[in-house]
């Protein structure tokens, strides 16, 4: 593992919702320890509306510099941490030069949600409140102290910290 910051990537299918709701939240919580990024596998090209709004008005973070990306734009990062997503994303994820830890933080796309208005933001606020727990739990890690094994582990173990069905 590499001295901080540690560039970290956060990859899902369309980098509309869930990644970018974990580069945002891990944005502010540790700016000095992480360099975030977030990409998409298909990238949608606009992050999804509803996330901008849940992200600015109930966590009440700055999303001006919110937008899709595709992983291709990263193809030649040298990352410490890739976390996936989705489950999709994990089994088709491309092997990253030198060999970052790899994870899976499986949540459900909340732009898949149907319904009203009012149901479509409780299901993205969900799914970004699950995220930003595991955020919160990745980031308090004791870095300096983990070998390469160990934060292995404990990033795996994040995310199954929680079953996913319940966002």
């Amino acid at each position: 593992m590499s001295q901080a910051p540690f560039k970290t990537l956060f990859l899902c299918t369309g980098n509309q919702a869930r990644s970018l709701f974990a580069e945002f939240f891990l944005r502010s919580l540790q700016p000095d320890l992480f360099e975030v990024q977030s990409a998409g596998i298909a990238p949608a090209g606009v992050p999804h509306p509803m996330a901008l709004q849940v992200l600015r008005e109930d966590f009440h973070l700055d999303v001006s510099s919110a937008r899709s990306k595709s992983w291709e734009e990263f193809r030649d990062v040298h990352f410490d941490l890739v976390i996936t997503l989705c489950d999709q994303v994990h089994e088709t994820c491309p092997d990253w030069p030198g060999q970052p830890v790899v994870a899976l933080w499986s949540s459900p796309d909340p732009a898949l949600t149907g319904g009203d208005e009012a149901e479509v933001h409780q299901a993205f606020w969900l799914v970004a409140e699950q995220i930003r727990r595991r955020v919160e739990l990745f980031a308090s890690l004791p870095f300096d102290k983990l070998d390469a094994l160990s934060l292995v582990a404990e990033t795996h173990a994040i995310g199954q910290s929680e079953d996913s069905t319940t966002a």
